[in-house]
This record gives structure tokens, sequence and C-alpha cells, in this order.
């Protein structure tokens, strides 16, 4: 095995480096800017609309749905998998490696994310089936068999499915359990193993619930996991208050002058600076990777339209308001006139796994700083985990016939427990390294449908 995990993990590393640098950067980006030009830029326009829709809607006790869920639980569902370990521990990776400016191209993708995200709601919904028990199917499987007819559209279809199955169901459950094991036993010195069980038993109820406990649990869970991380990040920046000015300054400047700040010449800065904002925030708000339409496809609404703007709110929340707030505390606390890394020197000490936790800790002090940031990443992965097993049960549900389909679920549900518990018990950075090639390979497709249902997307922009 170890032999094998040699010659795989390179291989893997490889394939991730040349995906994220050189292809899907820029075919997100191109995403992103092709459909906020063709929806005359929807993400300005209708900003108010769904904000209107979100915040008008909001409600931690909704109604039980015959099938799919109201628009808010769609959000929510969504939200949950936007916003996971990658909020805290991305984003500092993005700034140790990029700089604060990296904060700055974070919001540029997420700007165009947002036209994406839109386009994605709707093919969702425009191409989701209703089975013979009332339930809803729909996701980036679905609008692929639509724009591309015969063998190679289904072929493309499964390619996708598999890729999300693994990426989401299994892999991307390992990763994010293994966040809360690690950080819950090094701030409460709880066994790791004893975490994985506790979740193995929450997540199994939930799972086997289906879509109905699913929207139950996310509409309570993100509004208050949210709230909480606003809470800390805020006191925070109320403690730091005389830095914010600085802070805001750092991200804008070294945008653009990032070779101040992590050296260098000013090309392989600049470069470093953008694909590390790009990078971490596509992969942060999750626009065009595919995962997020299975949520949205299970919205109750009167057009798709009406979901896609509220779509559009779940990335500015992910990206301009927590994924932001946690920027901001790490920066003005850290790399301000009397943080630690203000000169731009990285201590060994500091990673991304633990860069939150010291900026927390510096005003909370170290001890509470790692609770703090514990009790979010539990929310954040635990909600994380939820979202992704649906995602990753409607894939199981596209690709296997009617009559294999329970069967096959409960093998799913099992294989996906199991995931979750060794997530809390081992590290493995292959399992990380191949989460992220699957979660890449998620996009290729998605991104092929989304540009050839341009039409259809534009036939129902508002």
């Amino acid at each position: 095995m170890e032999s094998l995990e040699a010659v795989l993990f390179p291989v893997v590393c490889d394939i991730n480096t040349y995906l994220s640098n050189y292809i899907l950067v820029f075919l997100l980006v191109a995403v992103g800017l092709w459909y906020s030009i063709q929806t005359r830029f929807v993400q300005i326009r209708c900003f108010g609309e769904g904000l209107r829709r979100v915040f008008g809607n909001l409600s931690l006790h909704g109604k039980k749905h015959a099938s799919g869920m109201s628009s808010f639980q769609a959000l929510a569902t969504a939200i949950a998998a936007q916003v996971g370990t990658g909020n805290i521990v991305g984003a500092s990776g993005a700034i140790l490696t990029g700089g604060p400016g990296a904060i700055f191209w974070m919001w540029v993708i997420a700007f165009f994310g947002m036209a994406t995200i839109y386009a994605e709601a709707v093919l969702a919904l425009e191409t989701r089936k209703v089975d013979e028990n009332g339930h809803i199917h729909g996701g980036p499987a679905y609008y692929i068999t639509k724009a591309f007819k015969g063998i190679f559209g289904e072929y493309l279809a499964k390619f996708f499915g598999v890729a999300a199955i693994l990426a989401l169901g299994f892999m991307g459950a390992m990763v994010q359990t293994n966040s809360i094991g690690s950080t819950m036993q090094s701030a409460f010195g709880i066994p790791s193993w004893i975490m994985g069980v506790v979740l193995v038993v929450i997540c199994g109820f939930i799972f086997i619930g289906g879509v109905q406990r699913l929207a139950s649990v996310t509409e309570k869970i993100v509004p208050l996991m949210a709230g909480f991380f606003l809470l800390g990040a805020i006191g925070v920046l109320l403690a730091r208050w005389q830095y914010i000015p600085d802070t805001i300054y750092m991200i804008f400047h070294y945008a653009f002058e990032p070779q101040a700040i992590i050296g260098g010449g000013f090309g392989a800065a600049i470069k470093t600076a953008i694909s590390q904002g790009a990078k971490r925030g596509l992969f942060s708000n999750e626009a065009g990777m595919g995962s997020t339409p299975h949520a949205h496809a299970q919205a109750n609404v009167e057009y798709s339209h009406q979901q896609g703007v509220v779509a559009m709110i779940g990335v500015f929340i992910d990206t301009f308001v927590v994924l932001t707030l946690n920027a901001l505390a790490i920066i003005s606390t850290m790399y301000t006139t009397d943080g630690i890394l203000h000169t731009g020197v990285i201590p060994a000490s500091i990673g991304k796994a633990n860069l939150a936790q010291t900026a927390f800790g510096s005003v909370f002090g170290s001890s509470a700083g790692a609770i703090f940031v514990a009790i979010c990443l539990f929310f954040f992965a635990f909600s994380t985990v939820l979202s992704w097993n649906m995602f990753g049960k409607i894939n199981v549900m596209h690709l296997v016939d009617d009559k294999y389909r329970n069967i096959s679920l409960t093998i799913y549900n099992v294989v996906a427990l199991i995931f979750v518990f060794i997530g809390t018990c081992v590290s493995n950075d292959l399992v990380w390294e191949l989460t992220d090639m699957f979660n890449n390979l998620m996009v290729l497709p998605n991104a092929m449908a989304l540009f050839a249902l341009t039409a259809l997307v534009k036939q129902n922009v508002r």
C-alpha cells in the first residue's frame, strides 16, 4: 500500500497542478465572464431581488414539502456545501501563499461566479425530473444530457456522476471529518475516534431521512453557524479596529504589488497572488464546480429565475461575508505592524491549518481561539458532509437502473459512513489530493454544458 501511494501521490499532484493552474482557473473565469455578459450582469441587476427572496423567506422551521424543498431550504443546503473548511483553511492557505492581495482576486472571481451559479441553478430547475413517487432529481448530470444528445452526452453525464460520488460522497466526507477530528482533539482533548463514532450516528440518522430531513437540519444549522462565526470575527475586528484601514489597504495594494510581501520577482508574485485567489475562491464558493445545482434543483419556485437570484446570494454569503471576515481577522492580527507575519517571513510553526486559530487566539487567548475555530470548523465541515452526501446520492440514482436503486443507495450510505469514520482517525495526503482531482474533473463536463446551454439560460433571464 505504501509503495502504491508513493507512486500515485506525485502523479495525482501533477494532474491537480496542471488542471488548476492551466485549465480550470481560465475555464471558470471564462464561464463567469460569459454569463455576466449574456445575462446583462444579473449579479448587479438582480442582487436586491435575491436579497429580498432570501431574507424575506428566512425561517428556521420551514414547512415540510411533499417533495423538494422551499427556496430557502435549497439555498441553506447549497450554503452548507459551500461553507466548509475551505472558508477557514482555504483562505488561510491563499493568504500565506499569495499574500493579502489574494483576497482581492477572490472577490473578483466570486463576482463573476455569481453569474455562473445563477446559470447552474436555472439549468438545474429547467432540466430536473420528477419520478413516479414525486421525488425530484436534478443537477449537472441531467442538464449535461440535455446539452449533448446521444451516447456522448450519456457518457459525459456518467463521468460527472462518478466523479461527484467519489469527490463529494466518499473522499470529500473523509477530508471534512478529518478536520473535525483533529481540531476537536486539539481544542477539547476528545479522542478523534470518539468523534468518528458520534458523527457516524448523527450522519446516519440524517442520511436515511432523505431530502426532507436534510432540509430541516440545514435550514437550522446554516443561519446559526454563520451567525456564530460572524460574531467571533466581528469581535476580533472590533478589538483591532484601528488596523482595519491598513488591512483594507494591504488587500488592494498587495493585489497588484504582491512581491513586496511574498518575495520574488513581480511576474512570479502577481501570478501566485492571482492563481491562489482564483483557485481558493472558486473551490470555496463552488460556482461552476457542479455541486450546488443538486440542491437548487429541489426548490419549489414558480419559475427558475427566482432560484437563480437566490443562488447568487449563496456565493455572496460564502465569499463576501464569511470568507472575507475570516480574511480580515487574519490580516488585521497577523500582517499589520505588530503582527508576526508583517515582514512576510512565515515562521515554521505557522501553516494554513493553524493560521486562523493563531489569529483568533491573539485576541481571545490561545485556548479560546483554538476552541472557537474548532467549533466553527465542526459545524462548517459537518454541514458540508450532509449536503455532499445528498449530491452524491442524486448521482447514484442517475447512474443505476430503478430496480437496483434501493440496494445501491443502501450500499452508498454504508460506504459513505465508513469514510466519515475513517476521516476522523487518519490523515492521508493522497486522499486529499484525490478529492481535489475529482473535484477538478467535475468542472470539465459541467462547464462544457454551461456553455452549450447558454440559449436556455437566456430564455429565463428576467
